[in-house]
């Protein structure tokens, strides 16, 4: 059975991506430090798949990498790990070079020397191994009022998460270009859904609202996101990982362009149907406006014609449902009851 090594797969993303994953066939191999951002309950859950293995380790390891490839008989990577919010890069930078960039660089040189002989010159049996780069579109930097970011968009990182980033994709582009490994590099817009940490915006402002606490937006709420929900971008990591030729770069986007005070005000309405407050006429009384986060990149935008022309693939139409649907699992997460 071909064995596929996914790192950070107890991380949002990776979780919803692990969990489609282990209805293949084939052998799942889980690497993940388990910092602050991890799931771990439900990780857990996965443990009675027989096809799965959860290792808990540092994608800085050397040693340990090499022990898993040649252990696991490694032939496939899909790179999840990664520290990502953009806050945390800004109180403390270092861990995001540290993990960020030298924790590629340790699992590119680990896929190197166990599938390749010299450049361009796989060995017998490892001739196509396939190592996917997860990343996100903030490595673009910013968009004014129009335009979007395709493929050939230049970089333009404006923090240290997404400068971070961008090191990692142009280290993994290098190695298709100078060793002629089969990368493939992908970069997604704003993630919504099931398993996200609570650090993050759509976590936060249900959190807040069924807590009765103030929901925060930075500045003036609007900065512009495009909202892509969790299953659409496994759905599509699934199809490239699949089909997208080597040296391959694809943008992924929901098409769902909202500024940060409508999406916030959408998710109060959806909180007022589903568990009305006893204390306000709606949760959007909570919302407050503080100092504006340092270098905040006014507008996000995504042009997916690429992903749909080569591969076929395009996000689900409805926005609203999967909202809901989001908004629902975390108010079952928190230990509320809709009442509708």
């Amino acid at each position: 059975m071909t064995a596929i090594l996914i790192t950070g797969g107890a991380g949002f993303i990776g979780l919803n991506f692990l969990e489609k994953m282990l209805k293949k066939d084939i052998q799942v191999i889980n690497l993940d430090l388990l910092t602050y951002a991890a799931n771990r309950l439900q990780l857990k859950e996965l443990d009675h798949f027989e096809n799965y293995t959860f290792i808990q380790g540092d994608i800085r390891d050397s040693e340990l990498l090499n022990e898993i490839f040649r252990k696991h008989e490694i032939h496939d990577v899909i790179h999840f790990a990664a520290e990502s919010h953009v806050d945390n890069s800004i109180a403390g930078p270092a861990t995001f070079i540290e993990t960020n960039i030298k924790g590629t660089f340790q699992l590119l040189e680990a896929a190197r020397r166990h599938w390749m002989d010299a450049p361009f010159q796989y060995k017998n049996g490892y001739e196509n191994c396939r190592f996917l780069h997860v990343s996100t579109d903030e490595v673009y930097g910013s968009l004014g009022a129009e335009g979007f970011f395709t493929e050939e968009t230049p970089y333009a990182p404006n923090s240290p998460y997404s400068a971070s980033k961008a090191s990692s994709d142009m280290l993994v582009r290098s190695y298709h270009h100078t060793y002629g490994m089969n990368t493939v590099i992908t970069n997604c817009s704003n993630n919504f859904g099931p398993y996200q940490h609570d650090e993050k915006l759509i976590p936060t402002v249900i959190r807040s609202a069924l807590h009765h606490q103030l929901i925060p937006i930075y500045g003036d709420g609007q900065n512009v996101r495009d909202w892509l929900f969790v299953e659409d971008h496994c759905r599509a990591l699934g199809v490239i990982f699949e089909k997208a030729e080597p040296g391959a770069h694809y943008n992924i986007g929901g098409n769902n362009e909202k500024n940060n005070l409508e999406l916030v005000t959408e998710i109060c309405r959806v909180l007022d149907q589903l568990i009305p407050s006893s204390r306000l006429s709606s949760y959007k009384e909570l919302i407050t406006f503080v100092n504006d986060r340092p270098g905040h990149d006014q507008r996000y935008a995504i042009d997916t014609a690429k992903l749909k022309r080569n591969l076929g693939w395009e996000p689900s139409a409805n926005f609203e449902a999967n909202l809901i649907y989001t908004v629902c699992w975390y108010i079952n997460k928190y230990g509320f009851t809709a009442v509708r």
